[in-house]
């Protein structure tokens, strides 16, 4: 709002006549105010002086004031227009919402001011990008859990500074685990299975040894925050190693991973075996060999025999 508008206007001598007007009729004629506006009233600085000064004025009062002054010779007239500015102000904006993910979103912000604000939107992401576009409707068609956040609105023109809110766009969407990792247990320590998952709402976990549900008990001890859940075992046994299966679960959808617990010992044996089965292959490899040469020995004393009797008799 403009706290004040001065049209000047100045006669020619004390005798003149004189009148503001303006598109709803007159405002002052002489010294007579004939408006009803308390806002309204003459300005005189001296005696020819008939000006016209408006408080705080709005965008009703923009239009044309005619100052209309009759001299002794002829009537003259000084025109003014008052264009009112207004500064951009956000009138009404989308409250937050929250969808599923694939699906269609529309966000209004519809603004007023003089001249007609410009309309941005951005979304407020490291990058900070503003999107495409100049219009009161930000459509987003098949939403993805990147593209949930905050949306900022910007109404601005050269008035003033720009009006800026925002909105809040939550997407909803089934779990996904991001992390699960099987871990090493020494029998008659502690151990623990960790397993992670991404999802909105956040998902309930649950924990299963083979096909049985495995709650806080019997030196097991279950704790779940906000997109992470572990399996701790107080004392580990020989019947504790194995597989466990990590379930994540919200309104949208469920998942799984599996998990084994397993000795630090557990690979011993199998490395043994396999070492056996190395040295036993190297072994038949060298009496393979053995024998191949043994063999072609005995053919070179045979034909060695051969010829000496051949050649003696």
């Amino acid at each position: 709002m403009v706290l004040f508008y001065f049209a000047r206007c100045v006669v020619e001598d004390k005798n003149s006549k004189v009148a503001w007007l303006n598109r709803s009729g007159i405002i002052f004629a002489g010294h007579d105010k004939w408006s009803l506006d308390p806002r309204v009233e003459l300005e005189k600085r001296h005696s020819l002086e008939y000006s016209l000064r408006i408080q705080k004025v709005d965008v009703y009062d923009e239009g044309s004031y005619t100052c209309s002054v009759q001299t002794q010779h002829e009537p003259k007239t000084s025109q003014v227009y008052l264009i009112v500015q207004v500064p951009p102000k956000i009138s009404n904006i989308s409250s937050d919402v929250t969808v599923n993910e694939g699906s269609n979103v529309t966000l209004v912000c519809m603004a007023n001011g003089r001249p007609e604000p410009v309309i941005t939107w951005r979304h407020l992401t490291p990058t900070g990008r503003e999107l495409e576009g100049e219009e009161e409707y930000l459509e987003i068609l098949g939403i993805t859990r990147e593209q949930s956040g905050k949306y900022e609105c910007k109404a601005a023109n050269e008035v003033s500074s720009a009006d800026v809110k925002q909105v809040k766009v939550t997407v909803n969407y089934p779990p996904t685990i991001t992390e699960s990792k099987s871990n090493e247990a020494t029998t008659g320590r502690k151990a623990s299975l960790k397993c992670e998952a991404s999802a909105v709402p956040a998902p309930d976990f649950e924990w299963y040894r083979d096909d049985t549900r495995i709650n806080s008990a019997n030196g097991l001890e279950i704790k779940s925050t906000e997109g992470q859940s572990s399996l701790t075992v107080t004392n580990v046994t020989e019947e504790h190693y194995g597989n466990y299966t990590c379930v994540a679960a919200n309104n949208l959808g469920v998942t799984n991973a599996s998990l084994v617990l397993f000795s630090k010992y557990a690979e011993q044996g199998p490395l043994r075996r396999t070492r056996s089965v190395e040295q036993d292959l190297q072994m038949e490899y060298i009496l393979s060999l053995f024998s191949s040469l043994l063999l072609i020995t005995a053919l070179f004393l045979c034909c060695f025999s051969f010829w000496f009797f051949v050649l003696v008799g």
